[in-house]
């Protein structure tokens, strides 16, 4: 027969099998244990938040916790303080803090991971109850081994890089909960701790602030690459109607982004008057502004915010590559090729911008690199520590290598800035236009690779070669929970301490 694990609510009935628990639990404990009427107390004002785990009926474990207004203690409180001298008159069922006052688990069931399923359930209850973290103070039972060598801070710090050994403080690190400050005469008749505490807590992701919640961005977010094949054209007027199909066809699937490609009007070249590479680029920028006019009319018109992909842009006689975000609002922004590939300055003089940034959508917070950029890891970085939940990243690749070293470093950076990677470029030739006769592509969303994503990383992907759209839904939502929870934590893990980074100079707004 299988054995049976159960966590429910804590009764009254319970009291005699919670004491035996209890006293198995602390062994060498000089202060009180829990008295019948403190446990009647703590069920009336707040059931759901005394918990009981059995094995096999038997309760083997228990976790109390009440409701508090942190900003009524703060940081620097006891155990007295906080529980209203053991009244719990603290407790106000509209807090916003679930305060933990008690875990244990009796000893010969210890190694199971009873206490981790008591933890879950308590985080699941301040998910439901949309409270803004799970906190307590936590004993440390082992310093006492190690006061006369060292003060409680640095006893922390070797306990987080497992040198030493703590029961308690051990497990909690296990649990994803972060240790905020050290705390003193918390628990006075703690003697092990040397009336010492961590305080500990655990954020609730999911929390939103009532006074805020209107004003949240969408979570699940649909993205719209076109895969845009290069053609000649007559006529600018040509260019336009072939970009204001593929729009419509992105924001009737309800799209919040369309994205092209990098130098997806290069067709424009073979029109040009002019035979020399350079000139001719130089010429395809006096187009760029009634491009970025026009896009900015198709994002309100069509309900979508536009990616540009990128343009020549002539700005204080320097030639730029850059491209233009066209939010459904009206408002226009600007973003620049920071590094320039060796064929950019051979054949056209192109020069490398000087600024990044990352922009407040109503679809959530993006990033964009276009093309050789995203070979560049320290670009992405800086961009994850503003928040960035999605990178778009246009290209323009002419060989199947040239085109995989953008795939590849794109789903790196997917991994290493826990966030969506979306890329697209041109396919098709253009035998009379020099430097861009041919052109190589698969539009890909990356994902972080991690349970709650694709195994592989890759959330869709279109047919190599082939003008197509490509719609793919991203969960932003999975982004937060990754973050603290994931099977590793990239940004919360860096070494800052090593290494650091440092933001470059921001692009001002268009209009």
């Amino acid at each position: 027969m299988d054995d049976i694990v159960e966590i429910r609510e804590l009764k009254l009935d319970d009291y005699r099998q919670l004491i035996e628990t209890m006293e198995a639990a602390y062994k060498n404990w000089v202060g009180n244990l829990w008295t019948f009427m403190a446990i009647d107390r703590l069920i009336k004002k707040f059931p759901e938040g005394q918990l009981v785990i059995c094995y096999n009926d038997k309760i083997v474990g228990c976790a109390l916790s009440i409701i508090v207004n942190y900003d009524d203690f703060g940081d620097n409180h006891t155990y007295k303080e906080i529980t209203g001298n053991y009244t719990f008159s603290t407790h106000n069922p509209q807090g916003d803090v679930l305060y933990g006052i008690e875990v244990f688990i009796h000893p010969d069931y210890r190694g199971r991971r009873l206490g981790r399923r008591l933890y879950d359930v308590r985080k699941e209850l301040c998910e439901k109850l949309n409270l803004k973290a799970v906190v307590f103070g936590g004993r440390i039972p082992n310093y006492y081994q190690y006061e006369s060598e060292m003060k409680p801070k640095e006893y922390i710090a070797k306990v987080k890089r497992k040198e030493i050994y703590d029961p308690v403080l051990s497990f909690q690190l296990s649990n994803d909960f972060h240790v905020k400050k050290v705390l003193t005469n918390y628990l006075p008749e703690d003697l092990q701790s040397r009336e010492y505490a961590t305080l500990l807590q655990w954020d609730n992701v999911y929390y939103e602030d009532s006074e805020t919640e209107t004003k949240r961005v969408t979570r699940n977010v649909r993205l719209g690459l076109i895969q845009w094949e290069m053609r000649y054209y007559t006529s600018l007027e040509q260019l336009f109607t072939q970009a204001e199909y593929f729009i419509d066809s992105v924001s009737a699937y309800k799209s919040d982004f369309a994205v092209f490609p990098e130098f997806f009007n290069a067709p424009m070249m073979a029109l040009l008057e002019s035979k020399d590479e350079a000139d001719a680029m130089r010429q395809l920028a006096d187009y760029t502004e009634q491009i970025k006019d026009k896009f900015s009319e198709w994002a309100i018109k069509y309900n979508v915010n536009i990616i540009t992909g990128s343009m020549p842009f002539m700005e204080d006689n320097r030639l730029k590559n850059v491209g233009f975000l066209c939010h459904r609002n009206g408002k226009t922004e600007r973003y620049e090729k920071i590094h320039i590939t060796p064929d950019e300055q051979k054949y056209w003089g192109l020069k490398g911008g000087d600024m990044l940034r990352t922009y407040d959508t109503d679809a959530g917070k993006i990033g964009i690199l276009i093309c050789y950029d995203v070979e560049f890891p320290e670009l992405a970085r800086l961009l994850s520590e503003e928040r960035m939940q999605i990178l778009f990243v246009p290209y323009l690749t002419d060989t199947h290598n040239a085109y995989m070293r953008v795939r590849h470093c794109a789903a790196a950076r997917a991994i290493e800035n826990e966030c969506f990677v979306a890329i697209t470029g041109s396919v098709g030739n253009l035998p009379q236009v020099e430097a861009m006769d041919l052109h190589y592509s698969q539009a890909v969303v990356f994902t972080p690779c991690d349970f709650a994503f694709p195994f592989n990383g890759i959330k869709s992907e279109a047919t190599a070669n082939t003008e197509m759209i490509l719609i793919s839904d991203v969960d932003l939502s999975l982004l937060e929970s990754l973050h603290f929870h994931g099977s590793v934590k990239n940004l919360l893990d860096k070494r800052n301490d090593l290494y650091a980074t440092q933001l470059l100079k921001s692009v001002p707004s268009e209009g």
